[in-house]
């Protein structure tokens, strides 16, 4: 492929600023048709976006012949079927994360793309920015040492939608939508990142439990899991507490000191070790899908590699499943 032609399916939020902008910010690479159900939404958004073509029907977008790549960004109860689709249609695929709800709706995703030869990439860009390379470069350079475990906390209030007499949660709160709750939303971001940084987690197990009554989803999660190296992690999640106790902390312990970040909310990193402390403050750029964009289109293009694609896209959803199931049929088996 030499021009890369980005059609999106589900042109919604996550669209607006994070990944549509991108696919014409990338050399070679231009976004000319988007779909949403919603025939004025989708007019509107290919007005204000310059987008040459709208659509309020996937199968039309994905036949339409100047689309030759199809970016997924619907919920994740639709990433099956559409992923297949496009794969059918021999397209490369770009899907949001979760890149389905469970780990068998990727596997059967990552096994038809196999055999259509079609590429597939999962939108975990945190695998591109700068912020998180730099994470990646402090443990590869050995500057804490040996990597002896892992520690991730993340507490945040509910969403205004999600309480009071009034209340209406939005869709990441309802399993059969989302595959689970906010845990499956911004964990399987934080999974994919440690693979990349430490290697593949070998096993993983937990308790998900709906506390607060709010949604039909788990609000509260807690997991340990081990790597294949033999660094262990460990992880709490809870999602209705006050805004005063608001967290998002993760912490990487080695041998010689450790490095403390955050996975969503602050630009600084912080390293320890015998040296003493230094502070980096790595922004992220406007559209943060960009970097991760430029490397599907190099890819694409048979000029380089993208880190992030469909057999490491499903292994975030294999840790989630696991932890999940809370010690039945999963608990002891190996990833």
């Amino acid at each position: 492929m030499d021009q890369i032609n980005w059609g999106i399916i589900g042109c919604g939020n996550v669209t607006e600023v994070k990944s549509g902008p991108a696919f014409g910010l990338v050399g070679n690479s231009r976004l000319v048709a988007v779909m949403r159900r919603d025939a004025v939404k989708a007019a509107d958004y290919a007005a204000r976006h310059q987008v040459p073509r709208w659509y309020s029907d996937a199968d039309a977008l994905i036949a339409d012949p100047d689309v030759n790549a199809i970016y997924i960004a619907t919920p994740p109860d639709a990433h099956e079927a559409l992923a297949l689709k496009a794969i059918a249609a021999g397209k490369p695929v770009y899907i949001e994360k979760p890149m389905g709800r469970n780990a068998a709706e990727c596997n059967r995703i990552n096994e038809a793309a196999k055999l259509a030869g079609v590429p597939v990439f999962v939108a975990y860009y945190r695998r591109a920015l700068d912020y998180f390379l730099k994470v990646k470069e402090l443990v590869d350079k050995g500057l804490i040492g040996d990597i002896r475990f892992v520690d991730i906390t993340l507490q945040w209030q509910p969403y205004e939608e999600e309480t009071g007499p009034d209340a209406s949660p939005r869709w990441r709160v309802f399993p059969e939508i989302s595959g689970g709750g906010h845990f499956h939303d911004l964990a399987s971001h934080q999974f994919d990142f440690l693979e990349f940084l430490l290697g593949p987690v070998r096993s993983a197990q937990g308790f998900a439990k709906n506390q607060a009554g709010l949604y039909p989803a788990d609000d509260i999660v807690v997991a340990n899991f081990e790597f294949e190296s033999g660094v262990l992690g460990k992880g709490s999640w809870c999602f209705t507490v006050s805004k005063e106790q608001r967290e998002d902390q993760a912490v990487i312990v080695g041998s010689k000191g450790r490095i403390t970040f955050s996975f969503f909310e602050k630009f600084d990193i912080k390293l320890e070790n015998e040296e003493g402390t230094v502070l980096f403050h790595i922004p992220y750029p406007a559209h943060v899908q960009q970097p991760l964009i430029s490397q599907m289109v190099a890819e694409l293009r048979g000029e380089g590699t993208c880190p992030s694609t469909g057999v490491t896209g499903a292994r975030a959803n294999l840790i989630m499943d696991q932890i999940c199931e809370n010690g039945s049929r999963h608990e002891n088996q190996q990833i």
